[in-house]
């Protein structure tokens, strides 16, 4: 058994965030080191007596991990065999094939190459079930351990043995590793004659690079407006982030400050150089999915009057973390100050128990709201996330494209079209037609394919607490009617659902052919949130009128 002093070590670099309290600083210390105590000795009973034998590793980690999560969602302790997962997270490279994998039905498969990538190059497709990696079958394994073997030194070939459809024989393929470094920016280009538009999908290390190259590409058309697209991006480092409103804002401004507990950390981000444009108009797009350092970039573009939010309030994740080492090539990542922007609001979600499920902010109550002023003396207010200037609600899916999606059915539905049909038009001008409408729908149904209503379910519990309430008798005919209306009916459902199907369908088509630049390309077409940002951007008296002075955004 390891020594009370090693125990005691590892628990205390868990412990050391928990918070202060209103003890001097001996009793504090007294505090701390008395629990360490009857925590070491807790584990060790444990470890001698429990009936069965324990795994320290896990008890340790889950005990680590639950305290941890008491204190916020992004306070984590990152074990040794997850480093490289962080490491990649935060600089978008590593060793590897370049491509997504994913577990259907228990098997392994790739869901998408990366365009260019190894995995790519030596003709891996979308759909290609993974037998054995390096002679391991993965029968048996998670996508973890499949991944674990497919990364490795650059320039190192791994065997992989395939499955494919149309394909009757498996067949191996000696794929050579690459490092893979992703591109933040996996498409821009121009809308109409004045609209230029920007994707990011992450703030990776050196993505505002990448921002400014295809800025400077863009300039060469003369666009009068820019659509910067920061949909589902999840955020990363705060530097990119500041050096990506640089680009728009003069040298000198203030685009984000950091407080927390260590005084001497406290710090005040500046424009450090010379802008690229400072005229554009700007459209920044988010979602709920917007988060962190995508809302350190439409927050100060808002607060600084420099351009418009179109699309729906972001995430609210406004808190720093900071990286500690630990022992054992193990890390924490340890919460350590909270963003505020240029008018001083705090873009951390201030109530953590209204939430939606994605964990991102949901409906804020006035008495946890506070107003603040833009440079030009609008009314912007805190409490979470930023607030668009422009609201698109995004729509939600039916029941039954969840399904289709979440048991595969699209996915396998493109992978035999892309294996059956050797190429399709250019993304803009491809479209689901009635023909490949009808054969998808003539796919899921023989497929034995299944669904259920959630609102059958629920009108199941409504009967249910109706009768025992004794009332189910004077409405019987009204609840039986709703449950034969609520009833799923598959043919009757993929016709009332085409248009949103056939949206699903043609993006993961496309992509099999054109990549995820290709999908993009596909979207923007029928995309609300461009459309509604260049009808802003286009009209000038419009865009200007946001940016005067007294006017207000809305609370929620």
């Amino acid at each position: 058994m390891k020594s009370r002093k090693f125990w005691i070590a590892i628990v205390l670099i868990a412990v050391i965030g928990v918070g202060s309290f209103s003890f001097s600083r001996d009793e504090k210390n007294f505090a701390i080191a008395k629990n360490l105590d009857i925590y070491y000795t807790l584990f060790r009973e444990l470890n001698m007596f429990y009936v069965d034998d324990i795994n320290p590793n896990k008890l340790i980690k889950t005990s680590i991990d639950e305290m941890l999560a008491s204190l916020d969602p992004y306070t984590n302790y990152i074990p040794e065999d997850k480093i490289e997962d962080f490491r990649f997270m935060t600089t978008g490279e590593y060793a590897g094939i370049g491509a997504v994998i994913s577990k259907q039905n228990g098997k392994v498969i790739i869901s998408e190459p990366y365009e260019g990538f190894p995995a790519d190059k030596s003709g891996l497709k979308a759909g290609d079930i993974l037998l054995e990696v390096a002679g391991k079958p993965t029968q048996n394994m998670s996508t973890k351990d499949v991944s674990s073997l497919l990364k490795g030194p650059a320039n190192k070939p791994v065997k992989i043995k395939i499955k494919r459809y149309g394909v009757k024989k498996p067949f191996t393929v000696d794929v050579v590793r690459e490092k893979i470094s992703i591109n933040a920016v996996p498409y821009y280009g121009m809308l109409d004659e004045n609209t230029a538009y920007i994707r990011l999908t992450s703030f990776t290390a050196k993505c505002s690079e990448d921002v400014k190259k295809a800025l400077l590409d863009l300039k060469k058309n003369n666009p009068k407006s820019l659509v910067f697209d920061l949909r589902s991006n999840p955020g990363g480092l705060l530097m990119e982030a500041v050096k990506i409103v640089n680009l728009f804002v003069p040298k000198g401004e203030e685009i984000v400050s950091t407080r927390g507990k260590v005084k001497q950390w406290d710090k005040t981000y500046k424009a450090m150089n010379e802008p690229l444009d400072t005229t554009i108009r700007i459209a920044v797009l988010t979602n709920r999915g917007s988060a962190s350092a995508s809302e350190i970039v439409s927050g100060a573009l808002q607060d600084l009057d420099r351009g418009i939010i179109v699309g729906t309030r972001t995430f609210g994740k406004g808190l720093v973390q900071t990286t500690r080492d630990l022992s054992y090539n193990t890390k924490l990542k340890v919460t350590t100050a909270k963003y505020y922007i240029p008018s001083g609001r705090c873009i951390q979600a201030l109530d953590y128990s209204h939430r939606n499920e994605d964990g991102s902010v949901g409906t804020v109550p006035d008495s946890l709201i506070s107003e603040f002023l833009t440079k030009n003396g609008r009314k912007v207010y805190d409490g979470g996330g930023i607030i668009p200037d422009i609201k698109i609600n995004s729509d939600d899916l039916s029941i039954l494209s969840v399904e289709l999606i979440t048991k595969f059915k699209v996915f396998d539905f493109a992978t035999k079209f892309a294996n059956e049909n050797e190429s399709i038009p250019q993304p803009e001008d491809f479209e689901i037609t009635d023909n490949i409408y009808n054969q998808f729908s003539t796919f899921v149904t023989e497929s034995d394919f299944k669904y259920e209503s959630q609102s059958k379910n629920e009108l199941e519990d409504l009967i249910k607490e109706a009768k025992r309430e004794k009332y189910y008798g004077l409405a019987k005919t009204e609840f039986e009617a709703l449950k034969v209306k609520l009833e799923p009916n598959l043919e009757k459902d993929l016709k009332q659902f085409k248009n949103e199907i056939s949206e699903l369908l043609k993006d993961e088509i496309v992509s099999r052919y054109y990549y995820q630049k290709g999908a993009i390309r596909s979207a923007i077409n029928d995309d609300k949130g461009i459309k509604k940002a260049i009808e802003e951007l286009n009209s000038e008296n419009k865009y200007e009128a946001y940016f005067k002075p007294g006017s207000v955004i809305s609370k929620n």
